[in-house]
């Protein structure tokens, strides 16, 4: 999955979304957190694991954790069929298969054609569903895996203790500019960066907000006091964090600010295109201690 095409460009604002059924209902994953498809295989059942968790096979030289999706969504046993299908992902530095029904195919979009759901669907909370997108004709659920996982483990996900680990810091004075859709994810981020001595943060839900608000710096000649520094995640609405990233530092005026892509998909491969976009750094989202001690040597060089 890693050699479609998409991965190979840079800061274009699409998205290849993957779109598999459960029940029927069409949902969507990110093809750049798909490594492979196989068939559903055998699972070896672990004890007191989550009730989402089928267990653990191990097709070739990689150990693979199995979530029931139909499960996780249902809330109920689903019939198990042969023909189901497991989608093998990449993120977060881990390996898990995600059990499907079917695989109907890659849609490639922009993220412009990508809406948050509306909070009424989820009771002002935020829900699974990371957007709603328009392929065609048909309107499909993107999931966020980021969050189905860290509720399956949550020591997968965010550690604020890292910060503690480090100590007690001095407050800092720098204006953070935060590009970051997912709300629980924003509120870790934030209370981490605060604990680190980071209160001037400003967040965007999506890289538009975040260039719109730099755009608006520069035209009154404010963008020194406004952003020292710049954290995109990269699957965002609207506009992505590798497009937010190519506008900056295509920018005579921004080029200048640090900026730190902090996102659940950096491999190899994502390195490459964040590399040739000009961020600064690229890190995974659970290293949020690293993260820290990152922008502290980008704002002491700057």
């Amino acid at each position: 999955m890693a050699d479609t095409k998409i991965l190979l460009e840079s800061g274009t604002n699409e998205i290849e979304i993957m779109q598999f059924t459960i029940n029927d209902e069409l949902y969507g994953i990110n093809v750049a957190k798909v490594r492979e498809i196989m068939m559903a295989d055998k699972v070896k059942p672990i004890p007191h694991s989550h009730n989402a968790v089928e267990g653990i096979f191990k097709p070739r030289e990689i150990l693979l954790t199995v979530v029931d999706l139909p499960k996780y969504l249902t809330k109920q046993e689903c019939e198990k069929h042969p023909r189901d299908l497991f989608i093998v992902t990449n993120f977060n530095k881990m390996h898990i298969a995600f059990r499907v029904h079917s695989v109907v195919g890659i849609s490639r979009i922009s993220w412009t054609d990508i809406q948050k759901p509306d909070k009424t669907i989820t009771h002002g909370e935020e829900g699974v569903a990371t957007g709603i997108a328009q392929c065609g004709d048909n309107l499909v659920t993107i999931l966020d895996f980021e969050k189905i996982v860290a509720e399956i483990a949550p020591e997968t996900g965010i550690q604020v203790e890292e910060i503690t680990k480090m100590g007690k810091r001095s407050k800092r004075q720098e204006k953070i500019v935060l590009a970051e859709d997912s709300i629980l994810l924003t509120k870790m981020i934030m209370d981490s960066l605060a604990k680190a001595g980071y209160t001037n943060v400003i967040n965007f839900n999506n890289g538009k907000e975040a260039w719109d608000y730099l755009t608006t710096a520069k035209k009154n000649n404010t963008l020194d006091e406004s952003a020292d520094l710049i954290i995109t995640d990269i699957e965002m609405p609207e506009m992505d964090g590798h497009h937010l990233t190519k506008l900056v530092k295509s920018d005579e005026e921004m080029k200048g600010i640090p900026l730190i892509i902090f996102s659940s998909l950096i491999n190899s491969e994502m390195r490459i295109k964040g590399k040739q976009l000009g961020a600064d750094e690229q890190l995974s989202k659970p290293e949020i201690g690293h993260l820290v001690e990152v922008m502290d040597t980008l704002l002491e060089r700057r």
